[in-house]
Order: structure tokens, then C-alpha cells, then sequence
């Protein structure tokens, strides 16, 4: 397990420069949350504008890093949940395992909640849909 927390760490650094990356240089402020699971992943940027919170573009190189540092934990000890906070010029990393939430279903409140406990009631702004995206509704 140390080996594993030892890979961790360079990893975690190198994640936090794809997010200033990602920030255009400024990472301040920057919150990535991510679920993850056996085939698939889905991670989100998040950057605290002071009135707003914008969802920021991910990258190939930052899910390829994802990857890297769910694989350096041993199989029955990976996570379903990162979030990545940067704040003070320092990060802080927090997990959640399969015992504790079910990422396997897809359920968008779950990311919603995280966003809700770091920002409160601050408006989310996402990027405007692709061209040709369309919306279902139920």
C-alpha cells in the first residue's frame, strides 16, 4: 500500500498543474470532481468566479492521469469519487469508495451536492450545448 500512496502523490501534483493548465494559469478556486468506474469515467472542472461558479473544459491528458492514479490503488481499495479542491496555492484530495456511494447508476445529484457543500447556493455555469445537441425530456 505505501507504494501505491507513494505513486499517488507525484500524480496528484501532476493533476493539479493539467488544472492550473486547464484555469489558463490560475488555479485558485479550482474544484474537480470526478466519478469514476471499471470502463468509464466522468470528471468535471469547476472554477469559483466569485458570483458564479463556471464548469470549465476538461482534457484527454486530465482523464489519462485520472486513470493513472485510480489504477496505483490496489483493485479492492479503488475509489468511485475524487473531488480536487485548490485553494491557498495548495490542494486537497478527498475520496469516496464503492461502500459509500453508488456511481455505478448514473445520478447527476451527486455531483450537484458536492457542488452545493463547496459553493452554496452560487449560480453553475455551464458551457452552452454543441451544435446539433438536443435535450431530452421526460
Amino acid at each position: 500500500m505505501n507504494d501505491d500512496l507513494e505513486a499517488l502523490g507525484p500524480l496528484m501534483n501532476e493533476i493539479g498543474q493539467v488544472l492550473a493548465q486547464i484555469a489558463d494559469g490560475e488555479p485558485e478556486g479550482v474544484f474537480l470532481y470526478v466519478e469514476i468506474g471499471r470502463g468509464w469515467i466522468s470528471s468535471n472542472v469547476f472554477k469559483d468566479e466569485g458570483d458564479a461558479v463556471r464548469n470549465l473544459d476538461s482534457n484527454s491528458d486530465l482523464d489519462h492521469l485520472l486513470w493513472d492514479a485510480w489504477y496505483a490503488a490496489p483493485k479492492g481499495k479503488r475509489w468511485s469519487v475524487m473531488e480536487y479542491d485548490i485553494k491557498g496555492g495548495k490542494f486537497e484530495v478527498a475520496f469516496k469508495y464503492p461502500e459509500e456511494i453508488d456511481v455505478e447508476t448514473f445520478d447527476p445529484d451527486h455531483r450537484e451536492a458536492a457542488l452545493r457543500t463547496r459553493y452554496g447556493d452560487k449560480p453553475v455555469v455551464y458551457p452552452p450545448p454543441p451544435e446539433g445537441a438536443f435535450e431530452l425530456k421526460h
